[in-house]
């Protein structure tokens, strides 16, 4: 059996599992009393077909291409495979194509090797079907034992769902982990071509290499203060936009608002954060660039096509529901009785949102502005489609600057030689940018827990 057909037969065996040992818990539940309900029963039992199961699955999945690749090897000949690591590899891969694409091969060698990858992996599949039933039926028979009927079957169940919350917390952990490193190891390469203070105090940012030495520009420069700049630029842009708005609606959503307006407006707010960013794009270069190069040129002013104001003005736009939507969920779960007490004493409506609510709230709305403020840091759509891509260090809001993200892509996108700076380039900017996504959690933190002490 395939895999999908093995997870089908294991789901079915498991609900097999699940009535069976429920049936036989309440059976044996009319004679002596049970330690927990029939269905816990009916549930570790189906975990113990189940889960042993899908380990094996998992497992076998995971060894089985090393196993059937040494099968391709073993089934060459020794003039091959003595040829050297770079020829085998050549003609395994071209093996492998053969296998993919369900070709024969005129290459009687190559059929061969074909013959022996069929034929070991319907033998795996065999083995792995009979391990599969005899896993899932033992499981099955162990829990209509009396032993599983006499246990606490609920504190069986709630250990596994500990096991299992346990290890997605780990999984997540681990890919945190694995990311950071990837990055930090990349980064640390990069600069052991390029100093540090180089990058980061360097005010020219050209990261293109010539592939011969004697061309142009083959060193590079990698100086980051342009990119930083321009992404502070368009992020406070955009910030100066969002946080105004968004904390100012919900004020009135939560606060001042009927019921059915409320009901209208805020799930309409709301659907700002679902629209396309590359639609927020062409709407800021198609539109807004244009009105702001035509208003600012009216006026005597020099504006870019291209401009950092156009896109953080979309910018804030687009990130307005996150301002909006979490100071709103905040401001309403403020406790009745503080906004009840504050009236009592004398207070207007306007003094006590100032005074009571927003001191209140203030936690969850620092932790609504700052993931605004993450989300218009790694914006990368909108500031290549309005601002463009020049690295300059300026902060006019009315030329064409380029951010951290945008550069990334850029240094990533095609075919790339992970060997050069240019393209390690990319690996110091996301370090840079982790670690500023990194700052404003602490931030963040630090806030909430100051003033949660205070309100609780």
């Amino acid at each position: 059996m395939n895999s999908s057909a093995l997870l089908l037969l294991i789901t079915g065996l498991s609900v097999i599992a699940f009535i069976t040992a429920r049936q036989r818990a309440y059976i044996h539940g009319a004679s002596s009393k049970l330690k927990s309900l029939p269905k816990h029963y009916g549930v570790l039992t189906a975990l113990w077909s189940g889960i042993p199961a899908l380990v094996l699955i998992l497992s076998w999945m995971i060894f089985q291409p090393a196993y059937l690749h040494q099968q391709i090897i073993q089934s060459l000949p020794e003039s091959i495979t003595i040829k050297g690591e770079d020829s085998l590899s050549l003609y395994i891969n071209t093996i492998d194509l053969a296998i993919a694409n369900g070709e024969a091969s005129d290459d009687p060698v190559i059929q061969k090797a074909i013959l022996s990858f069929n034929d070991a992996e319907k033998k795996s599949r065999i083995i792995l079907t009979i391990l599969v039933l005899l896993l899932s039926l033992s499981g099955i028979i162990f829990g209509l034992t009396k032993k599983l009927l006499n246990s606490h079957a609920r504190v069986g169940v709630e250990k596994v769902v500990k096991g299992f919350l346990a290890l997605c917390s780990a999984v997540a952990i681990f890919t945190t982990v694995g990311i950071v490193l990837s990055v930090l190891f990349e980064a640390l390469r990069f600069f052991e071509s390029i100093p540090f203070t180089d990058f980061m105090f360097g005010t020219s940012w050209s990261p293109q290499t010539a592939i011969r030495s004697d061309q142009v520009g083959s060193s590079g420069s990698f100086g980051a203060i342009p990119l930083f700049v321009g992404t502070m630029l368009i992020s406070a842009i955009a910030m100066l936009i969002a946080v105004p708005i968004g904390l100012l609606s919900a004020i009135y959503l939560s606060e001042y608002a009927s019921a059915r307006f409320r009901s209208i407006a805020k799930p309409a707010l709301e659907l700002l954060a679902g629209i396309p960013t590359v639609v927020y794009g062409f709407f800021a270069a198609l539109s807004v660039a244009p009105f702001i190069r035509n208003v600012g040129e009216s006026i005597g002013l020099s504006v870019a096509s291209e401009s950092a104001l156009a896109a953080g003005i979309v910018m804030g736009v687009m990130i307005i529901p996150f301002v909006s939507s979490l100071s709103d969920d905040v401001i309403t779960a403020v406790p009745q009785s503080m906004r009840d007490g504050s009236l009592g004493l004398g207070a207007t409506k306007s003094e006590t949102i100032k005074q009571v609510i927003i001191p209140a709230a203030l936690p969850g709305i620092v932790g609504g502005v700052l993931l605004a403020a993450s989300r218009a840091i790694g914006e990368t759509m909108i500031v290549v489609m309005a601002a463009g891509m020049a690295a300059k260090m300026t902060a006019n809001p009315l030329d064409a600057v380029t951010t951290v993200t945008v550069q990334i892509v850029t240094l990533l996108t095609g075919d790339q030689e992970f060997d050069s700076p240019k393209t390690l380039a990319a690996f110091a900017l996301g370090l840079m940018l982790f670690l500023t996504t990194l700052i404003l959690n602490v931030i963040a933190l630090h806030i909430v827990r100051k003033y949660r002490e205070q309100y609780e």
